[in-house]
């Protein structure tokens, strides 16, 4: 029996074994044939996909994503030391592009009061960033 190797530089050679040992080598390669289309065949190699998607993106620049990190870091903490009211002010006004005049108007109080309070919240939020 002539059993056929092909190399991964693309060589291909042919040797003559005895039919016992060539069965032996056609199941092995069954085998393993099975066992690689059993695992792929509910999952996929992260090798073959191609990364386009911005989720297996690396930054274009490193260092700015780690000042940029700890720059939300040092806000959030400073978010911390604002009471209660402030921090939910500021999420409205900052983080959900609330209007101050649509806050007011739902709180019932002027829009002069609500500037005041996002003033004193932004303050706060200075002194601890300094």
């Amino acid at each position: 029996m002539k059993i056929r190797y092909e190399f991964t530089n693309g060589e291909i050679s042919e040797i003559e074994v005895d039919e016992s040992l060539g069965e032996l080598l056609v199941e092995l390669d069954r085998q393993a044939y099975n066992n690689d289309h059993k695992e792929t065949r509910r999952h996929t190699s992260l090798d073959g996909m191609e990364y386009e998607g911005a989720l297996f993106a690396a930054p274009d620049d490193p260092a700015a994503e780690v000042l940029r990190r700890e720059d939300a870091a040092r806000l959030l903490r400073a978010m911390e030391a604002l009471t209660p009211a402030q921090r939910e002010l500021v999420r409205r006004v900052y983080f959900e592009n609330e209007k101050i005049t649509d806050i007011a108007r739902a709180e019932g109080i002027t829009k002069q009061s609500i500037h005041e309070r996002l003033r004193r919240a932004l303050k706060k939020i200075k002194k601890f960033l300094e």
